[in-house]
């Protein structure tokens, strides 16, 4: 590519073409690049490395890394977001017309592959049969809220030691600011079994997934509807989502990791780096992280102070050039 007569094929941004990557490189060591350059790799364009400069309309100035990664992410987490209202618009579509047809529900009138459970009461009986049924392993994504923390130990630990004591082995993914919670410290160490606990800066919303076989995830926002999957599919692509952010997510228990500072910045301070590159609010921060609105302030003041910034805009700029956010750090 990028030789005399050649085409440029399209391509994703993660496929960045050689000549593009040349390109690209050239622009990051030399600060710029004269727009005509570029004809050759209007990928650069297209995915947002190269823009114009705001002086010079013929030069083409590259966006940092980070900034560019971070951007890229966010509009795959957009995508990945479409998809699955996509999915619930066509389950909610298709899900009536399968009960209108006979074969549908012929030898499965007992057993469907989705049901909407309405109030806690009925949630928890319908988990509570589940569990009771389960031998293999039990696998949780769990959000924390602290208006449901100590509902939610007591409503599980019977069960869950129930499973363990059956030979079974249960997962859990928590949020990062669940590593040093007292109640969930406490609770993991009630349970004996073969029990782990992982965590990540952010999780996806509450799921839980018995034996393979059966998952529950919430139908509404305060958690007062769930809805009960059957589907082998549907089951098939939870568990694994959830293998894929065990692997990513760190040891909490039985071992827990302490993951150090680079330079002077916290771990907890690298994810709202993260999320300030991307423009959120505080308040968004603060739900994406699992942390009120006044904690994530001071964590944003200290990042700021370490960093010597001065103001949010030029909080982004330190971030960006700092490099705490680079991957391979």
């Amino acid at each position: 590519m990028g030789g005399s007569g050649a085409t440029h094929q399209a391509h994703p941004a993660e496929d960045l073409c050689a000549a593009g990557r040349e390109l690209y490189e050239r622009a990051l060591r030399d600060g710029h690049l004269p727009a005509a350059d570029a004809a050759q790799a209007p990928c650069l364009l297209d995915s947002g490395l190269l823009h114009p400069a705001l002086d010079d309309p013929g030069r083409l100035e590259p966006v940092a890394p980070i900034v560019a990664l971070h951007r890229l992410l966010r509009s795959a987490e957009e995508r990945i977001a479409e998809e699955r209202r996509r999915e619930e618009l066509l389950t909610e579509t298709f899900e009536p017309l399968m009960r209108v047809d006979g074969r549908w529900t012929e030898g499965a009138a007992d057993t469907p592959t989705l049901r909407l459970l309405d109030g806690n009461t009925r949630i928890n009986a319908a988990i509570t049969e589940a569990m009771a049924e389960a031998s293999q392993e039990l696998l949780c994504v769990q959000p924390y809220t602290a208006r449901n923390a100590n509902a939610v130990r007591s409503l599980t630990q019977r069960r869950d030691q129930a499973l363990l004591d059956r030979g079974g082995r249960i997962r859990t993914i928590y949020q990062h600011t669940l590593r040093h919670a007292p109640d969930i410290i406490a609770y993991q160490e009630r349970l004996n079994g073969d029990h782990e606990v992982r965590t990540l800066d952010q999780v996806t919303g509450r799921l839980i997934v018995v034996d393979g076989k059966v998952a529950f995830l919430p139908a509404n926002s305060d958690g007062t509807k769930a809805l009960e999957v059957r589907h082998p599919a549907l089951l098939a692509h939870f568990v694994t989502t959830f293998d894929r952010l065990w692997h990513l997510a760190t040891p909490m228990y039985p071992e827990a990791v302490q993951t150090p500072s680079l330079n002077g910045v916290t771990h907890r301070q690298r994810a709202i780096a993260a999320l300030l590159v991307e423009g959120h609010t505080d308040a968004v921060i603060a739900d994406r992280l699992g942390m009120n609105v006044r904690t994530a302030r001071l964590h944003i003041a200290k990042l700021a102070a370490t960093l010597g910034s001065e103001s949010r805009a030029q909080l982004g700029y330190l971030i960006a050039r700092s490099g705490v956010l680079d991957p391979e750090r």
